[in-house]
């Protein structure tokens, strides 16, 4: 990716401190949805760093682990602070799109978008079991939750440069972390283990102002997918099996739209949410190079949602045809993927309203938020 001067960058920061919010990006859904969502910066939350360094088990090596982006980012909300984990890439492999290795880095703010970062990485690929999915591609693009008990979740990508899956991992603390490999692995006796999947949300409702991971019918409900968004169920929220339809094959529920946001194909975002109207799924769309939204570039990421029944998760009530959020601010544009993200990945309730994160242009975090609507 062609490189900026950090000092351009450092300049539009200065300006979130005093920049007045952006219009909302209006969706005329219905009211089911969340929203509308303003960007109270005009700048990233989080920006890559060419100085932290790492020792990394796998090459015995210090590496510069977040010197190209910092994107794609999870959230939760703990001990009074946001707390995101966000993908970090090195400047090993090739100058493209998942050339390098990809580690989780760790951020916690106060007031949603001043973040304070740990020096090092608090999960990434090790001389473990899942070394041979993870290395050298790395660990991608979280999706985080907690549970009833306090243990923290992890859904993310293990790429190994050859092919992909959604991996599982639980935590105490954020920082200390338990794999436990692929999430179809024992799922139909093994049907699913040479399955290639991603971005994966678990569905979570309100509990005391925190989103704790839901079940309905005494299961838990996990919406993944790119290309066309599916479903798979749990019992202990790191084992899962694909929802499947009357041929055996996972239950499509999302599926590409000629014309709008998401012509190109859907890609699950942040972990949906259990409201009084049903389960929102926030969800990313791009859009095609041709027969896609005019109003938007070809090949960009906006973001959309969905509604499916609280009764039936896999039942899908409406859908929006306009983006709620899509690519304008110069950040948002640029960087390694330059036809423009916002890649939503983050949702939490914090001091009364909605704080969603998203990667830019496979580059930068930034933020969004929305009042919440009771």
């Amino acid at each position: 990716m062609k490189r900026r001067p950090w000092t351009f960058w450092g300049c539009m920061l200065l300006l979130a401190c005093t920049g007045r919010s952006q219009s909302p990006e209006q969706t005329a859904a219905g009211n089911w949805t969340l929203g509308p969502f303003h960007r109270p910066l005009v700048a990233f939350v989080l920006a890559p760093d060419e100085l932290p360094v790492f020792f990394d088990p796998v090459t015995a090596k210090l590496v510069h682990w977040e010197a190209t982006s910092t994107f794609n980012p999870a959230a939760v909300v703990r001990d009074g602070r946001i707390v995101v984990l966000y993908r970090a890439e090195d400047a090993s492999g090739a100058m493209v799109i998942g050339g390098h290795t990809s580690r989780l880095g760790l951020a916690q703010s106060t007031d949603g978008t001043h973040f304070r970062r740990l020096p090092e990485p608090v999960f990434f690929p090790s001389r473990d079991a899942e070394q041979s999915r993870e290395w050298p591609g790395g660990v991608e693009d979280p999706r985080l939750v907690e549970a009833e008990d306090g243990t923290y979740v992890l859904t993310y990508t293990q790429w190994n440069r050859q092919t992909y899956t959604v991996g599982t991992a639980t935590s105490h603390d954020l920082e200390h972390w338990t794999k436990y490999g692929p999430a179809f692995a024992a799922a139909a006796g093994g049907k699913y283990r040479s399955l290639a999947y991603k971005s994966a949300g678990i569905l979570c409702r309100l509990v005391d102002g925190r989103l704790i991971a839901a079940r309905v019918h005494g299961k838990y409900w996990m919406y993944w997918g790119e290309i066309e968004v599916r479903l798979a169920t749990s019992t202990d929220l790191v084992h899962w099996s694909p929802v499947e339809d009357a041929s055996g094959k996972p239950k499509v529920l999302l599926a590409r739209r000629p014309g709008l946001f998401d012509s190109d194909f859907p890609e699950v975002g942040p972990p949906p949410v259990l409201t009084k109207q049903g389960i929102v799924l926030l969800y990313n769309g791009k859009n095609a190079g041709s027969g896609g939204d005019p109003t938007i570039g070809a090949g960009a990421y906006s973001a959309g949602q969905a509604l499916f029944s609280a009764d039936d998760p896999p039942r899908l009530l409406a859908r929006s045809d306009h983006p709620y959020l899509k690519p304008k601010l110069p950040f948002e544009k640029s960087g390694q993927y330059a036809a423009g993200t916002v890649f939503t990945e983050g949702l939490v309730l914090f001091k009364g309203a909605w704080w969603l994160y998203y990667g830019t242009a496979d580059s930068f975090v930034g933020v969004a938020t929305a009042p919440l609507q009771q």
